[in-house]
């Protein structure tokens, strides 16, 4: 995979946490989505997921000279794929649906797209770690 596509993906990456908070969040004003996880989704944990995002942007670029910061992504991500997983096994997100569409589909494709960006982010940190021990 070459650079410029790495560099697409975590500008994804990105803009998937940034846009997918905002606006399934309505603007941070979705309580329906704050509530159904408070402890990882209230106001104060949205606004950190849009800040992981913006920190995504910023190195897409410069990924290649922080390879440790990439493994904080993956790590991150990690804990947030654990988190969604105990939440997803006991809560129902129909009812999350009933009470508010975007929250609903929020809760529904969470989970699978800090999976798939903790395997990227692992996966880019593997590759520059490799290439900075030659």
């Amino acid at each position: 995979m070459s650079s410029k596509i790495i560099s697409k993906l975590f500008v994804m990456a990105g803009f998937s946490n940034v846009l997918g908070v905002l606006l399934l969040s309505r603007g941070l004003t979705n309580q329906v989505m704050m509530d159904a996880q408070p402890e990882v989704m209230g106001y104060f944990g949205l606004i950190a997921i849009v800040l992981w995002g913006l920190a995504y942007i910023a190195v897409a670029k410069s990924y290649a000279a922080v390879p440790w910061l990439i493994a904080v992504f993956a790590v991150e991500k990690l804990a947030y794929v654990i988190v969604y997983l105990q939440w997803f096994t006991s809560h129902s997100i129909a009812t999350v649906y009933e009470r508010d569409a975007f929250a609903g589909v929020f809760y529904s494709i969470y989970g699978l797209n800090d999976f798939i960006f903790m395997l990227f982010f692992g996966w880019v940190f593997i590759r520059v770690f490799r290439k900075t021990k030659r």
